[in-house]
């Protein structure tokens, strides 16, 4: 299980990017879905690979309570 610390990297560039709308390695069709959840209050979802190529999503609740990051083995 790799952890951010092991990798010395920060949560945070993905998170920012996460929140200004940069969802990393999604497809044409998941980049639409969001968009329709922003519009509608669906969750929202995005991929990025670490510098170990640890793959990542980062997801906010429709309801905007919470968001999570998790490696996508654990999705």
């Amino acid at each position: 299980m790799t952890t951010f610390a092991e990798l010395q990297q920060s949560p945070q560039p993905y998170l920012q990017r996460h929140l200004t709308g940069d969802y990393g390695e999604l497809n044409a069709a998941d980049i639409r879905e969001n968009e329709l959840s922003i519009e509608k209050g669906f969750r929202i979802l995005s991929a990025y690979t670490l510098a170990n190529e640890t793959r990542i999503y980062i997801i906010t609740e429709a309801d905007r309570s919470l968001t999570t990051i998790l490696r996508v083995d654990e999705y």
